[in-house]
């Protein structure tokens, strides 16, 4: 039998059935707070809105541990005046049932659950705890940050001390683990919940990797120097090109972000002022890049998810003497609008200004021309689903090397070296010439269905959701829905997790402003979206009938 102890969130009927049997020894048959029943079962009062940890082991429940975020917690009948010790303005979750198989409870079983419990709530942004602590276990409770407060309740026989956990406590007291013997576990909701690799993947990154790719990323490492290599990269680097049609790339061990970088570098090397234009979150980083680098620019702030027209540019433009360059996002994936690339590069043609493209969530999603764009950025993850870990800078021009830039960022010395002035990986290398054949094959784009992402975004909309990219304008790669107030998108896209599909989520930029991601990028079925539209329907539903309760 399996001796290995998971943390997980409980999903299954088993593990609830098993919850209800172990709140049952522990609440009725040792501590005598209910009475007995002949089933031997205890469902909770508060099952339905209860959140539960679980300790398995050999798919047996051995520890368990609820949390709840709606109030009137159960400590608010049993402490005067409970708000008055939750922190201000704070998002508060109540802890309760602890419960721990008797064999189980001399060891780190009791800490880890714990332990697990508050990284899970506090990860989805639930900044204080308040727990009802049996008196006899406060050391643990104390190694872990929460703080007691108020009298004690609960009956002679089954003393609890209220306690609360803040963010702050909890981040101090967190390196007492090893000495309490707490193992390392992964407790992010994510893994917990469901394995990528089971789960319907919306993310815009990582993505499925094929057997294939992962096959060709396996194969023993050879030197960078060696003909075999030298022939891949010449070979790769020509057909990423002409995918594109422009006359060469540049593959760098890197991410987009160092792509972009380089890009920033070879600008700097126009002697010219130039545009940076945003429209959202990547292309605010763009003027990071660019202020970074030294650049000389006019930075147009646009609002997140606005559509830029040609007016909208020109103005831009018309903030710089003698501009020289324009510098956008292609494909803006905080948002899902897809810019009018024609209108842009076109617009460029006339008033002779090299034109730079972010393409990082474009290239390989979508049928692309980048005929005439002087720079242009790409990412061996993403839609061309292999490994992340290549940098990719197509460019029109050869560039020159320069000794005022730093080696890696030279652009003109990779050109010069042949792709490998230093060293490079061949199992990325041979990874992404697999996952580019599967998309050269199908020639579109690996998101190429339009009819299927307006199809999801029409249902969207008649379920009542807001998407932030204007249909004129909405990508086939990225749907981002802006949750109403009543639901916060940590705890939907969580759910979401828990019920098998994987969201975009966690990024600072979006949970900031609740929106939830989906991605065509792992090519999605019709039958998927279906059903993950369902959940999310069902999740909205539920949130909605409880507040209104």
């Amino acid at each position: 039998m399996d001796q290995t102890t998971t943390f997980k969130l409980a999903t299954t009927p088993d593990e609830f059935e098993q919850i209800h049997r172990l709140n049952y020894l522990t609440f009725v048959e040792e501590i005598p707070q209910h009475a007995p029943t002949a089933d031997g079962r205890l469902v909770d009062k508060f099952h339905a809105e209860n959140t539960y940890g679980i300790a398995v082991r050999g798919g047996r429940v051995i520890g368990m541990i609820a949390a709840r975020r709606r109030r009137p917690f159960s400590l608010d009948s049993k402490i005067d005046n409970l708000d008055a010790v939750i922190p201000s303005g704070s998002r508060p979750v109540e802890m309760r049932l602890l419960a721990v198989h008797p064999a189980y409870r001399p060891g780190p079983v009791p800490v880890q659950i714990l332990h697990f419990m508050a990284r899970y709530c506090l990860e989805l942004g639930d900044d204080s705890a308040v727990i009802s602590g049996a008196v006899r276990r406060l050391p643990l409770y104390r190694a872990l940050g929460f703080q007691p407060f108020g009298p004690r309740v609960g009956t002679p026989e089954a003393p609890y001390q209220p306690m609360i956990l803040t963010l702050e406590d909890y981040a101090r007291a967190s390196g007492l683990r090893r000495a309490l013997n707490d193992a390392p576990i992964d407790a992010s909701p994510a893994s917990v919940a469901q394995p990528y690799g089971e789960a319907v993947n919306f993310l815009p990154g990582p993505v499925p990797i094929s057997s294939a790719v992962k096959s060709a990323f396996n194969r023993p490492a050879i030197s960078h120097r060696t003909p075999t290599f030298l022939t891949q990269l010449a070979t790769l680097r020509r057909r990423l090109a002409g995918f594109v049609k422009l006359p060469d790339c540049q593959i760098l061990v890197g991410s987009g972000s160092l792509a972009n970088d380089v890009v920033a570098a070879q600008i700097g090397g126009l002697g010219k002022a130039g545009v940076v234009l945003s429209t959202g979150e990547f292309g605010e980083r763009l003027a990071d890049h660019a202020r970074r680098a030294g650049l000389d620019f006019h930075w147009a702030r646009l609002p997140w998810g606005a559509v830029p027209s040609k007016a909208d540019f020109e103005e831009a433009l018309a903030q710089v003497s003698n501009p020289g360059w324009l510098w956008i996002v292609h494909h803006e994936t905080s948002t899902g609008v897809l810019h009018d690339l024609e209108m842009v590069k076109g617009l460029c043609r006339d008033q002779g200004l090299k034109l730079c493209l972010d393409c990082i969530s474009s290239i390989g999603a979508i049928p692309l021309d980048l005929s005439g764009v002087h720079l242009a950025t790409a990412t061996s993850g993403k839609a061309f689903a292999s490994y992340p870990g290549l940098a990719i800078v197509f460019h029109q021009e050869r560039p020159v090397s320069r000794q005022d830039l730093p080696r890696y960022l030279d652009l003109g010395l990779w050109a010069e070296s042949d792709g490998t002035p230093f060293t490079h990986s061949s199992n990325l290398l041979a990874a992404l010439d697999v996952a580019f054949a599967e998309v050269e094959r199908l020639a579109g784009g690996r998101c190429a269905n339009p009819e299927l992402a307006s199809w999801f975004r029409a249902e969207l909309r008649h379920s009542g959701f807001t998407l932030v990219a204007p249909e004129s304008h909405a990508s086939s790669i990225i749907v981002t829905v802006q949750l109403p107030s009543h639901l916060r998108a940590v705890d939907v896209g969580s759910a979401l997790e828990q019920r098998g599909f994987i969201p975009s989520h966690r990024s600072g930029y979006l949970s900031s402003r609740n929106w939830i991601q989906f991605s065509f990028m792992g090519s999605p079925t019709k039958d998927q979206l279906s059903a993950v539209l369902a959940q999310l329907c069902d999740l909205a539903s539920l949130d909605e009938q409880a507040a209104t309760a």
